[in-house]
């Protein structure tokens, strides 16, 4: 879909965004701070339960409950606490525990290394070809204009993989292998980021599979096993999120070309066209992350998650004041359009690979007629 607009629409949709951002700034406060604790108290209260749990894990019943509760406790400190906080969004509350750029998560990647491969290059070039690569992670094929090769054959194999060992492929995603492949970067670069990596994946193979199952004494081997089943949960929950709301049908890619020299407004552009959301309740917004709204996560990245839902219908009525898309849908209709790109872009493109088609058309110097 191109959608053609004068530089004057873009210059005021980027202004009523601001206007949009800049109230929930001014509103934040007790309520927000509320929502926070209250999240990490839970989570805590998971990992406690599971964890005690896991004492009787040799009987079904507390190997499950167990599991159980791990899972939703991995699922909270990854989703709704880490992502959000090292985003910046509770910064504003001065609570050392909270500074996004000290923040250290549950997961296999160091979070300094998350910050530049995820605030910094995500967030700042979020799909444009050839400059986030979250576009495939640096091994998939998720856009026609990426070159086919016979090895994107293994595409659906390959995604199953990375959802499977999701922390491993974002811990990894720095060091971009696919660049030392061919030869555009060199090994020796990612000394300091592999250090990184084995200091923090060493941590977390010891907490989850020796530490805490030999703390269960007779129970060790079910309780490995409980906190390998919870990283999976985990990894397969936050691969779905995240695929769900940058690759569904509609998502629209674009170039260095179209994007240089961009406005605010062509920026708020970018976002709103290059991201989905998915419909669902409270519970199911609060163990995304609130990623359910990831047009308003690429908008306003640093504003608490938990805002999105209510801004959500201020930027559907501008995109549709504007003529843009806002790629909306179920779970299992946004995972499964996803999945199915997945499939279609492991075979060549008909007609050859080609560049992606222009999201936006301006028209310049055209004033708006209303």
């Amino acid at each position: 879909m191109t959608v053609t607009l004068t530089e004057e629409q873009i210059d005021e949709l980027g202004r009523e965004l601001d206007a949009i951002r800049q109230r929930v700034v001014e509103d934040l406060g007790e309520d927000d701070r509320r929502y926070i604790y209250n999240v990490i108290k839970a989570q805590r209260a998971f990992e406690a339960g599971g964890r005690a749990s896991l004492m009787l894990s040799a009987l079904p019943p507390f190997w499950l409950l167990g599991t159980a509760a791990l899972s939703l406790s991995k699922i909270l400190d990854n989703m709704e606490i880490g992502h959000n906080v090292m985003h910046g969004q509770y910064d504003w509350m001065r609570d050392p525990a909270l500074a996004s750029k000290k923040f250290e998560w549950d997961t296999a990647c160091p979070a300094d290394q998350w910050r530049h491969s995820h605030n910094y290059m995500h967030h700042t070039y979020t799909n444009i070809v050839d400059k986030d690569r979250d576009i495939g992670y640096g091994i998939l094929r998720m856009d026609p204009s990426q070159k086919w090769n016979p090895y994107y054959l293994g595409n659906p194999v390959w995604a199953f993989l990375l959802m499977t060992l999701f922390e491993y492929g974002v811990a990894l995603h720095d060091l971009e292998t696919e660049n030392i492949i061919s030869g555009k970067r060199k090994m020796s670069e990612n000394r300091d980021l592999l250090r990184g990596i084995r200091r923090k994946v060493g941590r977390q193979v010891l907490k989850d599979y020796v530490l805490f199952p030999l703390l269960t004494g007779p129970q060790f081997v079910s309780t490995l096993t409980a906190n390998a089943t919870a990283n999976l949960v985990r990894n397969l929950w936050a691969y779905s999120i995240i695929f769900c709301g940058h690759f569904p049908t509609g998502v629209a890619t674009f170039t260095e070309e179209e994007t240089e020299n961009e406005s605010r407004g062509q920026w708020y552009i970018r976002q709103m066209m290059g991201s989905a959301n998915i419909t669902g309740g409270n519970l199911f917004h609060i163990m995304s992350g609130n990623l359910s709204h990831q047009i308003e996560h690429h908008l306003f990245p640093d504003l608490p998650a938990r805002r999105y839902r209510e801004i959500a219908p201020d930027v559907r009525a501008l995109c549709e004041k504007y003529g843009l898309p806002y790629n909306t849908g179920r779970f299992s209709k946004q995972i499964g359009s996803t999945w199915a790109k997945i499939f279609k872009l492991a075979l060549p493109n008909r007609g050859g690979d080609t560049a992606p088609t222009p999201a936006v058309t301006v028209v310049p110097g055209l004033r708006d007629a209303a």
